[in-house]
């Protein structure tokens, strides 16, 4: 059973955290000429569209090179449910060999997806270096030895309970929740 949820980022501390990482890209890849920012689908595309929006309105930079990764069938889970997965499209159309890869997601977890969108970025080159930026970093409740280069807010989440990132266009509002479970 799932208690209220608990706000944890406001509209305006999304901006905030949003222009934050986006200055923090920037002064890593100054002019984006070598960089490719790759949303993880479905959820990191809405990161990477904030991140587009504000690098190019705000600091004028145009032709920023950009991808949307499935890493559905890379998953190590692939095969554990009894229900079907479904895969969103890989828009990849820019090259990535010897280019540094930002792999971009809302809600950084246990560090499967991340582990999987590393194997998946295989198929397409490789870069030569990729780094990792999260809205949102669930801290202690890693999995795997992945760890962000980029983070808008660390989060402190027992293991059942949900971070869930909602964005205007999507579900009518910007905000980041926190859902208890409430099973003792």
């Amino acid at each position: 059973m799932e208690g209220q949820p608990k706000l944890l980022l406001s509209p305006p501390q999304i901006k905030i955290a949003l222009e934050r990482l986006a200055c923090q890209l920037l002064e890593r890849h100054l002019d984006f000429s070598e960089t490719v920012l790759i949303g993880l689908q479905p959820r990191g595309i809405a990161v990477l569209q904030r991140l587009q929006h504000i690098l190019s309105e705000q600091y004028h930079l145009q032709n920023i090179a950009t991808g949307k990764l499935d890493i559905t069938f890379f998953r190590d889970d692939f095969r554990r449910n009894d229900t079907p997965h479904r895969a969103s499209s890989t828009e990849l159309e820019v090259p990535i060999e010897g280019k540094k890869v930002v792999l971009i997601d809302d809600v950084l977890y246990t560090g499967r997806s991340i582990r999987a969108a590393l194997t998946a970025i295989d198929s397409y080159g490789r870069p030569s270096e990729i780094e990792l930026l999260t809205l949102i970093d669930r801290r202690f409740s890693r999995h795997l030895p992945i760890q962000p280069d980029y983070v808008g807010r660390q989060v402190d989440a027992l293991q059942n309970d949900k971070v869930t990132v909602n964005w205007k266009e999507l579900h009518g509002e910007d905000a980041v929740y926190l859902i208890k479970d409430t099973h003792e």
